[in-house]
């Protein structure tokens, strides 16, 4: 069980004193106290008790803030050199080749840059 901080002590221990004194207090008028007293006394009664209740609802902690909102941030791009040539670059192509002067075939050649 979670220790309880003294705000909410506080309140529980209100709470708790405004309950036995609305039980105790509950006495029925009697007939020599006439309306008015009955009338009076609830309606005291009732102006303490809501005055108790604001107070309690009033004293809580304020809800907390929203979250903030996350604000995506790119970078600028890093240019990366690519790395130095060592030696030629070579690939293969299809070329046409002659066998006389009517006939050719295609043949796969190497060329290197």
């Amino acid at each position: 069980m979670p220790a309880l901080s003294l705000p909410v002590l506080a309140r529980k221990g209100v709470c708790a004193a405004l309950l036995g004194a609305a039980l105790l207090s509950d006495a029925p008028a009697s007939a020599r106290d006439g309306r008015n007293g009955a009338l009076i006394g609830g309606a005291a009664a009732g102006v303490i008790g809501g005055l108790a209740v604001g107070a309690l609802l009033n004293g809580a902690a304020p809800p907390p803030p929203p979250p903030a909102r996350r604000v995506y941030v790119e970078e600028e791009p890093v240019y990366v050199a690519p790395p130095p040539r060592r030696g030629p670059i070579c690939h293969y192509e299809r070329r046409k080749v002659w066998l006389d002067e009517v006939e050719f075939t295609y043949r796969r050649v190497e060329v290197c840059e």
